[in-house]
């Protein structure tokens, strides 16, 4: 495997680098020698000496030391991505996550699928967004398949803009059978009460949720309503999520590690109702902000029993450093009363600032500054330093 250093030092002694390119040709429109035996060239070389790749990208392929079969096509569906308007940045990424694009038929593989995504309204900058999140695009699936699942998915978002939104972040979906899962699921959430609306946020943010397959979530559904879990609740689909998310196995386990801590049966179940999400959180971070709370928050397990949501929020980034500030304020004797410890730990960041650290700059701005800079949330931190402590 070659390492970025020795990839570098390879790229440097290329002595003529630039003498490959012409001025009036494309960087990737390189004509390339013969691949007689002689000649074969490796993955690493290629795309350093010929097309001037990063060392970085290289040295993240799989294998850049195996020999390139076909360099000429390889030259032919470079050139078509960057005529297609791909960016350097963006083909790099196609090649780092799937160089074995760099094999592919041009004209019967790669360019027929541009084709369908171009007939299907997708304008060449979504595109080119949506191949190099999702290079595996270009080899997936037959044309048709891809055509048919670009309509499945805009049957259920509404729109060309939906459909380019949720692919950009997952274009894994267009080399899956959406009719088996997606619509399917959709049909049963859907007669379980959840919204249409709801659901199109949920298929942005969550898209493999609906990727299960469906017996797998009837069977969640069953087991959140076991919970006692209204269908009405906001939180439904995230409590089937949770569960979805985890086996049969590991959900146990999670049960016992709330009665370990405190909860009975009643407790995990109002709990679970209230933030479905914080049963998906890991068994580490549960543990540390149960212990964060109750000594540095002078809290009790019933305090964390009567708002779960709390065990979701970053021991560092925001427990820790409220605690610090809050801890100070009280010693100090600065606050007009005890504020909610509720309140303080779910005020946005912004709001927190400008209630219990702006109005108390020479106490705790250096000290939530100084927090803020070790967990890198500068805009805090600007405040604070623009206000001339």
């Amino acid at each position: 495997m070659y390492s970025c250093r020795s990839l570098i030092a390879l790229s440097l002694k290329n002595p003529h680098p630039f003498s490959l390119y012409k001025p009036h040709i494309s960087s990737f429109s390189l004509l390339f020698s013969s691949s007689s035996r002689q000649d074969r060239i490796t993955l690493a070389d290629y795309l350093l000496r010929r097309h001037l790749f990063s060392p970085e990208t290289v040295s993240k392929l799989s294998s850049p030391e195996k020999y390139l079969k076909n360099p000429e096509n390889s030259d032919s569906v470079l050139s078509f991505l960057e005529e297609s308007g791909f960016s350097r940045t963006q083909i790099e990424q196609v090649i780092k996550r799937d160089p074995v694009v760099l094999s592919a038929k041009l004209d019967t593989t790669i360019k027929p699928k541009i084709k369908v995504l171009q007939d299907s309204g997708l304008s060449p900058t979504d595109i080119a967004e949506i191949i190099s999140t999702g290079p595996w695009i270009l080899r997936g699936s037959t044309d048709y398949r891809l055509g048919q699942t670009f309509l499945t998915l805009k049957s259920v978002l509404g729109s060309v803009v939906g459909v380019s939104k949720v692919l950009k972040r997952h274009g894994l979906l267009l080399v899956r059978d959406l009719e088996k899962t997606l619509i399917p699921n959709v049909e049963f959430l859907k007669s379980c009460g959840i919204s249409s609306s709801q659901m199109v946020k949920y298929v942005y943010n969550f898209p493999r949720f609906f990727l299960n397959k469906p017996e797998t979530i009837k069977e969640c559904v069953r087991r959140v309503d076991e919970m006692g879990f209204s269908r009405e609740s906001k939180t439904f689909l995230f409590a089937i999520r949770a569960i979805s998310s985890m086996t049969v196995g590991s959900w146990e386990l999670k049960l016992e590690l709330f009665r370990s801590l405190g909860f009975s049966d009643d407790d995990i179940a109002s709990a679970f109702r209230r933030a479905p999400h914080v049963f998906a959180i890991s068994e580490r971070k549960i543990k540390e902000v149960t212990r964060t709370l109750v000594h540095k928050g002078r809290s009790d397990i019933s305090f964390i029993i009567r708002h779960p949501g709390l065990l979701g929020y970053s021991v560092e980034n925001r427990l820790e450093p409220r605690l610090q500030v809050l801890e100070v304020l009280e010693t100090k004797k600065l606050l007009p009363r005890k504020p909610s410890l509720t309140t303080v730990l779910t005020f946005t960041d912004e709001r927190f600032f400008e209630k219990y650290v702006l109005p108390y700059l020479n106490e705790v701005g250096n000290l939530y500054a100084s927090l803020m800079r070790a967990n890198r949330q500068q805009k805090p931190v600007l405040l604070v330093e623009n206000s001339q402590i």
